[in-house]
């Protein structure tokens, strides 16, 4: 067990006995990636921020169920991720539908079309690519890809058979190849 594992383990056993010392630097150590994780789901950013709040809480408040049998981290943040999967389903039985999902700007404030030069903006063009996809895919893309999920873990999250998964991941791939192609006529 390397150095940071038993000092994050050192940190849990101060968690369980109440210490908020140890909360806090737990919180410090982690909060950003859980952050981005639920932002990759919700696609909103105050959401994103309550959901790793929740999690937070849920995790310290559960963390006699934690074994130790995977990292903390991978653990605190697959409560992150059912926690934003729960929310984005609860976003799509009311019907809300997120302003920047519809309108996306092509050409900057001057009219005049962005370079598609640097690798940031190809990051971003390849991010907006995603973010058009069909909710399943982009959301099994984003587990599989960018959390680094394998397919049976997010089969597991997305309560899906693995042959369903690897399908939705492949079409996914396929349409998001089919959004970044410029089309000849």
């Amino acid at each position: 067990m390397s150095q940071q594992e038993e000092h994050i383990n050192a940190l849990l056993q101060q968690c369980k006995k109440g210490k908020q010392s140890a909360q806090l630097e737990i919180y410090n150590r982690y909060y950003k990636a859980m952050y981005n994780t639920a932002y990759r789901i919700v696609k909103h950013s105050s959401e994103a921020e309550d959901i790793m709040q929740e999690s937070f809480l849920s995790a310290f408040t559960k963390l006699y169920t934690y074994k130790g049998e995977v990292a903390f981290g991978a653990w605190l943040k697959r409560i992150v991720i059912n926690n934003s999967i729960q929310q984005y389903r609860k976003q799509l039985k009311n019907n809300e539908v997120a302003l920047e999902g519809i309108m996306h700007k092509v050409e900057d404030d001057d009219g005049i079309a962005v370079d598609n030069g640097t690798t940031e903006q190809k990051a971003q063009k390849v991010m907006l690519a995603i973010k058009q996809l069909k909710d399943n895919y982009r959301i099994s893309l984003t587990l599989h890809l960018i959390e680094g999920y394998d397919y049976e873990e997010v089969s597991e999250i997305m309560n899906i058979s693995y042959a369903n998964c690897r399908t939705i991941i492949s079409r996914a791939k396929e349409n998001l190849r089919k959004k970044l192609t410029p089309t000849y006529l």
